[in-house]
């Protein structure tokens, strides 16, 4: 990834909050930094009664292509995979604890941990230019949390969510409205006119209701199967290392297991 290090923003204005994944030379793709930031601002946004809905977006052209591999390299044992995940996990519950709705607007690529991202909001606008995946099992060979995967199913399905995992498959923006991912596909133009729409849609409902309902939904979710030795494995074993060896030479990953079937 890029050596620019990018920012994630915060803008309030007329009781919207806009929250900007901005590192465009990357695809928005999040740095440890990153992570921090986006964390800070949802602290920042907890206490506030004047805001009515939160958007989550991308900058210029893209959503989010996942977790910064740069910065994934310093990840490489068992204990440092649980560590990272136990990070994103706090940034993703900080964003879905927000007081006010959350609405991600996602235009290009939302990939990795900028689906999770997505996924943790409480609606999604996409344009026809979206491309919605985790695929991991292509690239770095780590995996997901159990939370972050019931995150996926809850609103993919299972069935979906086997393709963009065990298939490295990419989903459309067709395919995401159709099965009830994204709230509605608009023009890349019309996006930010879309979520205005939505927003003032939200500003009329009851806080106490909406929030309430918002916890309840969340308290309904699975996700709190055991995966600390999953983690620990994947993020320890040589798949993960290749992966890693394998983004820094630009080349494609010859899984260690593979590679041995071969000889």
């Amino acid at each position: 990834m890029s050596a620019e290090p990018g920012q994630v923003t915060l803008a309030v204005a007329d009781g919207i909050a806009r929250i900007t994944l901005d590192r465009p030379s990357a695809r928005n793709a999040l740095s440890f930094a990153m992570y921090d930031e986006l964390a800070a601002h949802c602290a920042a946004l907890a206490g506030r009664s004047d805001v009515t809905s939160v958007w989550l977006t991308g900058a210029a052209g893209a959503f989010a292509a996942g977790t910064d591999m740069a910065d994934l390299a310093s990840v490489t044992d068992g204990p440092g995979g649980l560590a990272y995940e136990a990070r994103v996990e706090e940034v993703v519950a900080a964003l879905e604890a927000l007081p006010a709705p959350t609405v991600a607007l996602v235009d290009g690529p939302a990939v990795g941990g900028g689906l999770i991202l997505a996924a943790a909001c409480d609606f999604r606008l996409v344009t026809p230019a979206a491309r919605l995946g985790v695929p991991v099992a292509r690239t770095l060979g780590n995996m997901l949390s159990a939370r972050n995967l019931a995150r996926l199913e809850r609103e993919f399905g299972v069935n979906r969510v086997r393709r963009m995992l065990l298939l490295s498959e990419l989903i459309g923006a067709d395919e995401a409205r159709a099965c009830g991912f994204a709230l509605d596909l608009v023009e890349a133009d019309a996006l930010e006119g879309a979520a205005r729409d939505l927003s003032a849609r939200l500003a009329v409902g009851a806080p106490a209701t909406l929030a309430a309902t918002r916890t309840l939904l969340r308290r309904l979710a699975p996700g709190e199967a055991e995966d600390t030795d999953l983690v620990a494995q994947t993020y320890g074993g040589p798949d993960f290392a290749e992966g890693i060896a394998a983004f820094r030479a630009r080349r494609r990953p010859v899984w260690p297991r593979r590679r041995e079937g071969r000889s």
